[in-house]
């Protein structure tokens, strides 16, 4: 249904990913990209900017080419408009420590701004009720609003790194959310600086672009992509490829737009957003670096851009209406012919089934799960057999060299055998899938599967099991579904324990019977708990990953005590209750001493770091002074002829030149130090803010940047303890 129109080639390498469109003087689009040598070129085929020097210069192989020169390793980039009052789009360039805003057209600077935590992903656009566009940043846990001025009336953060952002109207209220997508596998959707929904996935979250309504598509570092409604997954597909670029657009002129996907080995394909199949597909020679949207024929409709890492640009169109309803008269034709044609085949074989269960039930002359050596061959076993499963904790064994672990345990009713058992679970085992196949000798009716789950998420465990007999050719399958509840790592504890030094403390206006529920509903329990007389709940747990123990107290006025030393523990425990008794606003008193001790730890290496780095740059400026008072001098020795003065000078110069080599690489080194410093601190605010719910979140996030930004450790540690300013 698209149809190409225009191909062309710039010339430039591109970098993958990093590929926008602009207009800069408010009418002409412009594609805009990052070339492999960190400089984002310009193509303006349809006006000249005639503009050269300053940042930019013009490109040497094509009239329509300009470069922009960044002299910084470029990591994203994006375009719109910053601005209510004009119609010219402003280009936003990421590095891994500044923001450059520029104005195309001018060749002028709008803002520069150094960015400790780097700029991997940019959106620009509306973000809740803030009446103006914000160039919205993330980066190192970080994200960064920027207006039209270069100030920064928003900040959060977030639990990992940030890999992409996009602006949708998550919960259908007229407004903007924002949805991040980071290295921890998390996507987390911002109504303003509230966390509202979070969605885990089983790699890290490499791109996120809005669709319609509430719909957004993503792609992963595993090469899966997909699309939700809101919280709910409508479809994934999974290819042994890289997503690069996913971009949202209305192949079929239906209202609906497709999600268009541009892959690592140069394949393009769009997909129904319902479904998830292809509708349309073309290849490059080369990886495809990005695709956008834009008026590039100056017709008034919008085309389909794709570019490669080489340069080569398609443009396509959908096509006229008389054409796309033939072909999808053809195509729906076709379709169904190849529906009936697969419910043929399976109805072919069902009936097939059915024949041979028939022509051997006569040879099943033996009482009910006793086989005779036909039936057996065939796999028919007795009508009333029943896979009974069991979740349980496993404390492991050290001789045997097996941690703690959970553990599912599948059993037939009868004498048949399980052989063989394929469980289906995000996040879990290596590639989503484990496969149990016992040893010939070691067949039963029964089988358990060790678990390890690696974080405190709800899991479906999806599970078939090939049941039968020893001598059986055929097996029948039987599949259905358990649910890993979220805190299945921590076993209950019947002897008492060291009660940890950390604790979160609140008020809940609940009875203690709904905390019990949710106990019942969110640990692994061979039984369930009972509410205890005078309506007062100690229980406690220890952590099959960590060995850290757990401990929830709750008064019959429900004053509500978690002890434990991990941060994140706590966290999860409370956003999980929060979730379950629909907390709209919590706020609590927090006590972690030895996070506490780390944390003012970290903002005194931060500290050391950040004048390590201003000592090293002015040592550098000193050097770079030195050299051109050097070169002059060669210069000069060598125009009068005084060859040993300018070898002199020269030898000089080497020796200073590589000084200022070795300057430079503990400089790099510095600053890597400084960034993973920053991620921990801006993980150690996230922690804090997860701890509440509601208001008091934003609250606490809002007054910990404050705290950062006046360099005041004490009035941090308060912040994160009390969760006032």
């Amino acid at each position: 249904m698209l149809v190409p129109i225009f191909t062309l080639n710039i010339n430039q390498k591109i970098s993958p990913g990093k590929v926008t469109i602009g207009k800069y003087d408010g009418a002409h689009s412009c594609l805009t990209a990052a070339t492999i040598g960190d400089k984002v070129f310009i193509h303006h085929p349809h006006q000249r900017l005639g503009v050269s020097g300053g940042r930019i210069s013009l490109s040497q192989t094509s009239a329509e080419v300009a470069l922009l020169n960044i002299n910084q390793t470029v990591s994203a980039l994006a375009a719109g408009r910053l601005t209510t009052s004009g119609v010219s789009d402003t280009l936003v360039v990421g590095t891994p420590t500044n923001i450059l805003a520029y104005d195309v057209q001018n060749n002028a600077d709008v803002f520069y701004r150094d960015v400790p935590d780097g700029g991997n992903s940019i959106v620009i656009g509306r973000l809740g009720r803030n009446p103006h566009p914000l160039a919205l940043v993330g980066g190192n846990c970080s994200i960064h609003g920027f207006d039209g001025e270069g100030n920064d009336p928003f900040w959060t953060v977030t639990g990992d790194n940030v890999t992409s952002l996009a602006l949708t109207d998550f919960d259908g209220d007229g407004e903007n959310e924002l949805l991040v997508g980071s290295e921890d596998f998390d996507i987390r959707v911002f109504k303003n600086d509230e966390i509202i929904s979070e969605m885990t996935e089983t790699e890290a979250v490499t791109a996120l672009c809005a669709m319609q309504g509430s719909r957004f598509g993503y792609a992963l570092s595993n090469g899966t992509v997909g699309v939700y409604e809101k919280m709910a997954r409508w479809w994934r597909i999974k290819s042994k490829n890289q997503a690069v670029a996913i971009f949202s657009y209305d192949i079929d002129g239906d209202g609906v737009p497709e999600l268009i996907t541009g892959w690592s080995n140069g394949k393009v394909d769009a997909r129904n957003d319902r479904s998830g199949e292809v509708v349309f597909k073309d290849n490059f020679q080369n990886t495809v670096a990005g695709i956008v949207q834009g008026d590039y024929r100056m017709d008034g409709r919008n085309q389909l851009i794709c570019c490669s890492t080489d340069g080569e640009v398609r443009g396509y169109q959908s096509s006229s209406p008389e054409t796309r309803f033939s072909v999808m008269d053809v195509n729906i034709e076709q379709e169904t012919i190849r529906e009936l044609s697969q419910r043929r085949h399976n109805l072919l074989m069902e009936l097939k089934n059915y024949e041979e269960n028939q022509r051997f039930s006569a040879a099943r002359d033996v009482p009910v799960g006793k086989p005779s050596s036909v039936s057996d061959q065939v796999g028919i076993i007795p009508a009333n057999t029943q896979l009974q499963t069991g979740l349980a904790i496993n404390m492991g064994s050290e001789e045997k060299n097996k941690p703690p672990h959970v553990e599912i345990a599948l059993a037939t009713t009868n004498d048949t055998i399980i052989r063989s058992v394929i469980i289906f679970a995000e996040g879990i085992f290596e590639g989503e899938s484990h496969v149990v196949h016992p040893r010939e000798n070691a067949l039963s009716s029964s089988i358990r599967v060790p678990i390890y789950p690696p974080k405190d998420v709800p899991v479906d465990l999806h599970i078939k099991a090939l049941v039968g007999y020893k001598s059986s050719q055929h097996y029948h399958v039987f599949e259905l579904t358990r649910q890993l509840p979220r805190f299945s790592m921590y076993a209950l504890c019947t002897q008492p324990i060291n009660q940890p030094q950390g604790f979160v403390q609140f008020k809940l206006n609940e009875r203690v019977a709904r905390l019990v529920m949710w106990v019942n509903a969110s640990f692994l329990l061979l039984e369930d708990i009972q509410v205890p007389d005078g309506g007062e709940l100690d229980i406690s747990f220890i952590s099959l990953r960590t060995s850290m123990p757990l401990k929830i107290i709750a008064t019959a006025e429900c004053q509500i005590t978690i002890h434990t030393d991990d941060m994140d523990v706590a966290g999860d425990i409370i956003q999980a209750m929060a979730n379950y008794l629909n907390l709209t606003d919590l706020h609590v008193l927090a006590e972690f001493p030895s996070e506490m001790d780390q944390l003012e730890g970290l903002l005194q290496h931060v500290d050391e770091y950040h004048a390590t780095r201003q000592r090293l740059s002015a040592e550098m400026a000193d050097h770079s002074g030195v050299i051109r008072t050097m070169v002059v001098r060669a210069e000069d020795a060598r125009l009068m002829g005084d060859m040993a003065s300018m070898k002199q000078w020269y030898s000089e110069l080497y020796v200073l030149n590589k000084d200022l080599i070795s300057g430079y690489k503990i400089r790099c080194n510095n600053h890597q130090e400084l960034l993973n410093c920053l991620k921990q601190v801006n993980q150690m605010i996230q922690k804090a803010g997860r701890l509440r719910v509601g208001r008091s979140k934003t609250q606490v996030v809002s007054a910990c940047r404050q705290a950062i930004k006046t360099n005041n450790v004490n009035a941090l540690i308060k912040v994160i303890k009390t969760g006032q300013p």
